[in-house]
């Protein structure tokens, strides 16, 4: 008997099943597919076997990454969304994919990454608090310096050099692409009628943490509760397909209790990884201390308890 496929992504928050656009993608596609996924939801990227969130294992032992690549498989697994689509809302999809990376990605990344009272008081407390130790000090930040490199991609050549300029430019795409948005969708359920497809995954992932997250500096979220139907569609896909999700929030940090051969390997790399940033830490600090001589060894430290066993179909960290 093949062994089941794993999904590994960022664990849930905010009342949402997961805090990060691609995982929540990835995870809408699945439910709405019924994709028989073994989930670990996780906030420590290195105990995914990529190195990155969202990953999949696949039943022969492949890893695959980046959501595109995931849904990929998952169709040649049949378990395709868009079987059903004409030629016609194919092309709509490959359109309103576009219009969603050109138009409404790179105000996500500025509204929850570049904005310095967001990130400050939401994203990065989200990922301080979710993460283990040492990783909570450093990975928030090496993630804000990887979304801002994505931003300039995104943004291209055409980029303003006033800062001003472009989140104004940025903003005012995003309205215009919620409100083309709006009127494709109509009072239908979804984008092509009453079944889901990929296009609805990538477009619910985009508007529900907009919509749902309590933003100190939310300049688009007001524009997007002002259009009902957009609403309503988030909130018809969240109660429909994670009813018990919905409501999720961040678990307690506990010690783990029973068996853990499954997590064995995770919790190995985690552990060198925490000792080799400890001592590089101490050392720092006993540089910029002006101690000189570092003769004393210092014991490898054990990382804080991060790890639950995971037993259940759908597990978290």
């Amino acid at each position: 008997m093949a062994a089941p496929m794993e999904l590994f992504c960022w664990s849930g928050g905010w009342g949402l099943p997961s805090v990060d656009l691609d995982s929540l993608a990835v995870l809408t596609y699945a439910r709405f597919t019924g994709a028989p996924l073994k989930v670990h939801k996780i906030s420590n990227p290195w105990r995914s076997p990529s190195g990155t969130l969202p990953a999949l294992r696949t039943s022969h032992g492949e890893v695959v990454s980046a959501p595109h690549k995931i849904i990929t498989h998952l169709r040649k697994e049949k378990y395709n969304a868009d079987y059903d689509l004409s030629a016609r809302q194919g092309a709509d999809t490959l359109a309103f994919m576009s219009l969603l990376e050109e138009k409404l990605l790179p105000v996500l990344i500025h509204t929850f990454w570049i904005d310095a009272k967001n990130y400050v008081e939401v994203t990065r407390k989200w990922y301080a608090e979710a993460m283990p130790f040492p990783l909570n000090f450093f990975l928030p930040g090496r993630m804000q310096r990887q979304h801002i490199e994505r931003l300039q991609l995104l943004c291209g050549e055409h980029r303003p050099e006033n800062e001003e300029e472009l989140e104004k430019e940025l903003y005012q795409d995003a309205r215009e692409c919620l409100t083309l948005l709006s009127q494709r969708l109509g009072s239908q359920k979804f984008f092509f009628g009453d079944a889901p497809a990929s296009l609805d995954a990538f477009v619910f992932s985009h508007l529900v943490l907009l919509l749902q997250v309590k933003l100190p500096s939310g300049k688009l979220q007001a524009h997007l509760r002002g259009l009902h139907n957009l609403c309503a569609y988030c909130t018809h896909i969240l109660s429909l397909y994670f009813p018990w999700d919905g409501a999720e929030v961040l678990p307690p940090r506990q010690t783990p209790v029973g068996p853990e051969t499954e997590e064995e390997p995770y919790r190995r790399r985690t552990q060198v990884l925490s000792v080799l940033v400890g001592l590089a830490a101490m050392v720092g600090y006993a540089l910029l201390s002006g101690i000189v001589s570092i003769q004393r060894a210092t014991p490898a430290r054990t990382p804080g308890p991060g790890a639950l066993s995971m037993a259940e179909e759908e597990e978290e960290e």
